[in-house]
């Protein structure tokens, strides 16, 4: 269980010891191959937020919410496009999820997985969905800015730092800014709170200036 850290100890609370070693030894460890926003340290805070937010729903079975976390964007592997959709595949063919849960329980926690992507604008169709949908929106306004600029890095290399710029405040703004296709489903939970927090960022052109000039040379090492 070496991929679990600090961050998930206090998590695995009431979460069967044999499902949390099969995810810390078969399930996490996957996440190394994906982009720089989706590794090992995304699928961790997806977790530990996930559970964080289960505390609060004691009604919802503590194993069905973790796996549901560890599982959401296993589908990665095969592009980002129908992620969601090859994350519930991936899930439902399990050897070891199939022999632990339910037919029924499976296919509660398949809708939550293909339910959790940010641009769906539909609300999830269950109360797992939307625990790892609001998990996977974890809004730090420093952590989506620089995925938001790594992201860019990575896949449109070709642009020059101030395409880059349009680019990330163009992207941030349609998906976080006012009116943005993000939706905050849990509206008692902290995700609301930062996201007027963001907001108020990407409408500050200084603010939003600074930001990304400082991430911006952190990531290129450009003096």
């Amino acid at each position: 269980m070496e991929a679990m850290n600090n961050e998930l100890s206090h998590s695995l609370k009431g979460v069967c010891e044999e499902l949390a070693g099969y995810v810390g030894r078969e399930i996490i460890p996957r996440y190394r191959a994906f982009d720089k926003a989706h590794r090992e340290d995304h699928v961790i805070m997806v977790i530990s937020q996930s559970m964080k937010i289960a505390d609060k729903m004691p009604e919802l079975d503590r194993d069905m919410v973790f796996a549901v976390a560890a599982f959401h964007d296993l589908g990665l592997i095969n592009g980002r496009e129908r992620h969601h959709i090859d994350s519930a595949v991936i899930l439902g063919e399990d050897t070891f999820i199939k022999q632990h849960f339910s037919p029924r329980q499976i296919a509660v926690m398949q809708e939550a997985v293909e339910d959790h992507r940010a641009s769906g604008k539909s609300r999830p169709r269950n109360d797992y969905g939307l625990v790892v949908a609001d998990a996977d929106r974890f809004i730090d306004a420093e952590t989506i800015i620089r995925r938001t600029v790594q992201y860019g890095l990575a896949n449109y290399p070709e642009l020059d730092r101030k395409r880059q710029y349009d680019r990330a405040v163009s992207h941030l703004t349609e998906k976080y800014g006012e009116g943005g296709y993000l939706k905050v489903w849990l509206p008692w939970s902290d995700n609301a709170v930062r996201l007027q927090h963001l907001r108020k960022i990407i409408a500050d052109k200084r603010l939003i200036d600074n930001y990304f000039t400082r991430i911006y040379k952190e990531e290129t090492s450009e003096p």
